[in-house]
């Protein structure tokens, strides 16, 4: 039997990044192939190289970045040592890239359509009217729901999952021979993952397509991939057939990998809430400079929120509901592109649950369910069309401006991205003193102090503090903004998809973190995500969302044991390795 001729060989390739005057290899002779229609998934942790080695192929490695040895062989051409002009013309056609960070890659002044259409006409697949049908059905296609009108909107008119979805349907523009995916359904849900895959499964079987994928999940790998590859360290590992990787891992590596996947089987990190304890990172008013005192300190009188700068936490665990929201609604006026006839969309549509003093709560639905939208509306960064917050029994439409600048020292963000959510310009020190600073609290040397405790608190060292975001990873940067929510002592922690980004080692320890940091503080939490498998780890109380409606609540055994509805039925089923659940 004739073997097949790979469509992809790499042949011992190593990359260097010029760091500091000096080349820091970050990929050491790395060897695979990719045959026609074959799926091969490369995973490992951030910093593993897998991302640079699907750099390397499409010659878009970052500008002190360079090949120092090897070749990138595709259909027998070296592209290592292509011209622009050549990689110009395979880019896109032959090899499509579906990027990971759709806020960065899409062009917010352009149309979703006109952006898809680009990707057409510059291969000169389709050009004007006649490249509509295709933009039209390729959102189709990777799930974008009425796609004609969609086709008109602007990337700040989709939901985050959404514009993931618009970036996979421009890589699949041309049909390309060979498509590199790099994370390309991290910031997707799971049944709107599975769709995507789905298709790209499609691709390999009937147009030959071969899928370069590049992920963090394991599972997802196992389930989606002929031939897994894993990397650490710039180097692989180890590599095989899927099921065997799943079934035997050789290396150590790996097997760190599958046990730190959560699953359905995973056991719960939560413990029944405790009294919270002194919080170690607050700086108090004793400290505070005489020059200070007088704008340090606030008005209590001007604020239902505000005591005095307050070492100790407010109230323990066992005090009942420390939010409750009642009947909230959030609707939004819509115009269509090009009619303006305006149109109402409700996208939290008669909301009502508590989150009791020292719990997480968790929501969890698909992409555009209403989740994010009901976090914005508890951190005051949305406008409650009807319904009410109330926190701590306040309720927070009848705040006044300074009441509800306190209210924003007691309740803190965690967002998605740990690249957007740092200034690029602020050392960690000064990201993470920055609430102290806006709040008034303590004196230069008292947050330096709390900066400090606040790193060790978050398992940083404190060498870090005067470091940009650049010279961190995605975890380091994601423990350096919870450090940052927790620097005002808050009582309730919101955190909307905080570790969807991250791989399943960094992941795991940020949530052992965050279950710690609740033992040990009394903190609250209202965790947003698309990750069942998380939510049950985390979870003390789980809400299923759907079209901007609660559909399903209950305790995570409850929910993911025995599921009432339908739809909660649907996104367990689609959990990438949920059949691994013991």
């Amino acid at each position: 039997m004739t073997t097949p001729t790979p469509l992809l060989e790499i042949r011992n390739l190593s990359v260097a990044f010029r760091t500091g005057g000096q080349d820091v290899t970050v990929v050491k002779n790395v060897s695979m192939e990719i045959l026609p229609g074959q799926t091969v998934a490369v995973v490992g942790e951030s910093g593993s190289g897998k991302s640079t080695t699907a750099a390397a192929v499409n010659r878009l490695l970052p500008e002190n970045g360079r090949v120092i040895g090897g070749e990138v062989l595709f259909e027998g051409r070296d592209l290592a040592h292509a011209s622009e002009r050549e990689m110009t013309a395979i880019r896109g056609a032959a090899i499509g890239f579906v990027p990971q960070d759709p806020m960065s890659n899409l062009n917010p002044l352009m149309r979703i359509g006109d952006q898809i259409a680009e990707a057409l006409e510059v291969h000169g697949r389709a050009t004007g009217r006649a490249a509509r049908p295709r933009v039209v059905e390729l959102l189709e296609m990777v799930g974008i729901p009425d796609p004609v009108r969609r086709a008109g909107q602007y990337p700040h008119e989709f939901s985050g999952g959404m514009r993931q979805r618009a970036l996979i349907a421009m890589g699949l523009a041309c049909r390309p021979k060979l498509l590199i995916a790099d994370e390309p359904t991290s910031a997707l849900d799971v049944t709107v993952q599975r769709r995507v895959l789905d298709q790209l499964e499609t691709l390999t079987t009937d147009m030959g397509t071969a899928v370069f994928l590049i992920t963090h999940d394991l599972a997802l790998a196992a389930e989606r991939a002929d031939t897994v590859v894993v990397m650490y360290r710039g180097e692989i590992v180890e590599a095989g057939a899927a099921s065997e990787i799943l079934a035997d891992p050789r290396h150590e590596y790996t097997r760190r990998l599958l046990r730190a996947v959560p699953s359905l089987s995973s056991t719960s990190m939560v413990t029944a809430p405790a009294a919270p304890a002194h919080h170690p990172a607050e700086p108090t008013s004793a400290t505070t400079d005489p020059a200070e005192s007088a704008s340090a300190t606030p008005d209590p009188a001007e604020s239902v929120f505000t005591t005095q700068d307050r070492a100790e936490p407010r109230a323990p665990a066992s005090a009942g509901d420390l939010v409750v929201i009642e009947d909230l609604r959030r609707v939004f006026t819509i115009r269509a592109a090009g009619t303006g006839v305006a149109s109402r969309f409700a996208a939290v549509d008669g909301v009502g649950f508590g989150i009791p003093r020292g719990h997480t709560v968790s929501i969890v639905g698909e992409s555009g369910s209403g989740k994010s939208t009901t976090a914005n509306l508890l951190l005051g960064l949305d406008e409650i069309t009807s319904g009410r917050i109330l926190f701590d029994g306040t309720d927070l439409t009848s705040l006044r401006r300074r009441e509800l600048f306190a209210f924003r020292r007691r309740v803190q963000p965690v967002f998605q991205n740990p690249y957007a959510s740092l200034d690029p310009r602020y050392t960690v020190e000064q990201s993470i003193m920055e609430p102290l600073r806006v709040h008034r609290v303590g004196t230069t040397a008292s947050r330096r102090q709390a900066v400090a405790r606040l790193l060790d608190q978050v398992s940083l060292r404190s060498s870090m503090a005067e470091r940009l975001p650049h010279e961190l990873s995605g975890g380091q940067r994601q423990r350096v903004a919870i450090a940052r929510a927790l620097a005002l002592s808050p009582d309730l922690v919101v955190l909307d998809e905080a570790v969807s980004a991250l791989d399943v080692l960094v992941q795991a320890q940020i949530l052992e973190l965050l279950a710690e940091l609740q033992r040990e503080l009394g903190l609250s939490y209202l965790f947003i995500s698309h990750d069942l498998a998380v939510v049950r780890m985390i979870s003390h109380r789980v809400h299923v969302m759907r079209s901007g409606r609660i559909v399903e609540t209950g305790t995570p055994r409850e929910i993911f044991e025995h599921p009432k509805d339908e739809y909660t039925r649907e996104l367990l089923a689609a959990i990438p390795g949920a059949r691994r659940a013991a």
